[in-house]
């Protein structure tokens, strides 16, 4: 029995990939993930650097983008605000969670 071969990359802030990339493994085109980098949901490695770099960490953030334009029908100002709001949530979560159960000690 043979296994195929695969590649496993970590998703971090170390590698970098390009624009393309990221379109490539959303399904989003190049215009939708530059309208997420221009609305801050997204940011470049380098800003300065051309052609433009970004962590690998985007790729999550770009296939949840393209799945909430998808299911909830979005144009790209929709998403924008959606992925917005995601992230002020899931920090919200991280500082409560920080702080222990609501309530406590009461």
């Amino acid at each position: 029995m043979s296994y195929p071969m695969t590649h496993a990359v970590w998703l971090g802030e170390v590698e970098v990939c390009t624009i393309d990339h990221l379109a490539e493994v959303s399904g989003l085109s190049v215009d939708e993930v530059e309208d997420l980098a221009a609305s801050g949901v997204i940011w470049p490695a380098d800003a300065a650097a051309q052609p433009r770099s970004f962590h690998l960490l985007h790729v999550v953030t770009v296939r949840q983008a393209r799945r909430l334009r998808d299911d909830f029908e979005l144009d790209s100002n929709g998403v924008a605000l959606a992925m917005t709001l995601l992230r002020r949530i899931s920090v919200l979560e991280q500082a409560l969670s920080l702080h222990g159960p609501a309530g406590a000690g009461v």
